[in-house]
């Protein structure tokens, strides 16, 4: 699995005194990418063991984990089903083309219905329709990716803080396992009024050294804003490291925003976890008719 970690060298690092390196967990896999890959691992070996032929997960039309997960199952010769939120649009959308042409089956249900897909007797439903498969919810969440996500950071990384986005919060939480109780995990939320992702980090941890920084949002989950597009092109230019509008270019700017600030202690050192999603970026190209780096 190809993965490095980068130093970003700016003037403002030098004039802080503070160190920043980014763990390219993105590199592991062009579709199967950053956190997906881990979150997935031990989710593929549990199906195959059990001799599942399907998979069943669910997604937004612009889901990163549903083509890392129609990409996943082709890979290893099995079936996928994608249930997505929200009516069918033809063309479909770069993410979508990719899931199909993977082999996803893609099956659309009302944004009202799909507050049910956690409900058993919505489960049931689903496997009359399709016959058995193995479940994976929504973003890849549960046990088994936690797991996974645990192993994103190894002895390596002995950073004094690690900062990580947040979505669902199973990535986070398994840094936070896998770290020393001296370093300080720092989570930037992508979306507004994450209480259930706080709730499920707190069920799944059992340390406290971790901290979330809100006001990186950008108005919400897929929303775009000119001044994030532009950070995220420029951070390109100068660095040579895209990141995606959903996560990694929100977590990214508020980084530099508190390194500004002055919140890391002089002498610090940051790692900040690439956690992928750029093929995302493609979508939001098309949705917002933005330039965003693809690559």
């Amino acid at each position: 699995m190809k993965i490095k970690t980068q130093e970003i060298s700016t003037l403002l690092l030098k004039e802080k005194g503070v160190k920043l390196y980014v763990k390219r967990i993105d590199l592991c896999h062009e579709y199967i990418s950053g956190n997906k890959w881990y979150k997935l691992k031990y989710n593929l070996i549990e199906a195959k063991k059990a001799s599942y032929q399907t998979i069943l997960t669910f997604g937004g039309a612009y889901s990163n984990h549903i083509l890392a997960t129609a990409v996943l199952a082709k890979k290893n010769g099995l079936n996928s089903i994608g249930i997505i939120r929200g009516e069918e649009t033809l063309p479909l959308n770069p993410t979508l083309e990719l899931a199909n042409k993977n082999q996803m089956k893609l099956y659309y249900i009302s944004r009202k219905e799909y507050l049910l897909k956690n409900n058993n007797d919505f489960i049931s439903k689903m496997k009359k329709k399709f016959g058995d498969f193995y479940l994976i919810p929504e973003g890849g969440s549960n046990v088994l990716a936690l797991k996974g996500t645990e192993e994103i950071i190894d002895s390596n990384d002995s950073q004094d803080y690690i900062c990580c986005s947040v979505g669902t919060g199973t990535t986070i939480a398994g840094i936070i396992n896998s770290s020393n109780s001296d370093q300080c995990i720092i989570g930037f939320p992508a979306i507004k009024g994450f209480n259930k992702s706080k709730t499920l980090i707190k069920e799944l941890t059992n340390k406290n050294n971790y901290s979330f920084i809100n006001g990186y949002e950008y108005g919400g989950y897929a929303k775009i804003s000119t001044l994030l597009v532009d950070f995220i092109n420029s951070f390109y230019s100068i660095h040579n490291i895209p990141l995606d509008a959903v996560y990694t270019g929100k977590m990214m700017s508020g980084v530099i925003s508190l390194i500004s600030n002055n919140y890391f202690p002089f002498g610090s050192s940051i790692l900040v976890i690439h956690t992928g999603g750029i093929q995302g970026n493609k979508g939001m190209k098309e949705r917002f008719n933005i330039s965003l780096p693809t690559v």
